[in-house]
């Protein structure tokens, strides 16, 4: 396990806020207002700029649920290299920053590491969401279906590269969904 702590950590610190900003470029503005009752559940990552971990995912979901303390529990669950591949699980807990109108989060996989994760867009009816980053190191495209049309996925694309993006490093989240692909941890 300590052999996997440090390259964890140092993965973890390239996400912190600490790390420093994108200096060239302004920063994300999210969107007005998150409502948190209706944004929590499960969001299929349609499409990333991944981090160390995600590379290899397939079937990825992360799933939301709003705890009593108001935090976010967080878990991403996906298989590794194919839809029927090692199940895999991360957890963190997502914490609201004030005055973001719920859109702008510090997620901790560990303490003391908070990572920024900003809702950049998000359409009327809570159906697909764009989850950036001011330093436009890592960002998600998510779904509440594990599939989009191909007219949406170049739409949001775009919506990506407005923000600054370079979107040749989008990967595809491949989502094959079977009995024996079912998400790696209970939702």
């Amino acid at each position: 396990m300590r052999a996997f702590a440090c390259p964890l950590l140092a993965s973890l610190l390239a996400l912190s806020p600490i790390a420093g900003c994108a200096a060239s470029q302004a920063p994300i503005t999210p969107v007005a207002h998150v409502d948190l009752q209706r944004y929590m559940g499960d969001w299929y990552v349609i499409a990333s700029i991944p981090s160390r971990f995600e590379r290899r995912a397939c079937n990825a979901l992360e799933s939301y649920a709003l705890r009593g303390d108001g935090r976010i529990q967080t878990t991403f669950s996906y298989r590794e290299d194919t839809p029927d591949g090692k199940p895999k699980t991360m957890h963190a807990t997502g914490s609201v920053q004030d005055d973001s109108g719920n859109a702008v989060w510090g997620m901790q996989f560990i303490w003391p590491i908070k990572a920024e994760y900003i809702i950049a867009w998000l359409d009327a009816d809570y159906r697909t969401v764009i989850v950036a980053r001011n330093k436009r190191d890592y960002v998600w495209i998510m779904a509440r279906t594990p599939t989009i049309s191909d007219a949406q996925y170049a739409a949001l694309t775009q919506r990506v590269a407005a923000l600054g993006y370079d979107t040749s490093k989008l990967r595809r989240v491949p989502q094959q969904w079977s009995a024996t692909a079912t998400p790696a941890a209970p939702r």
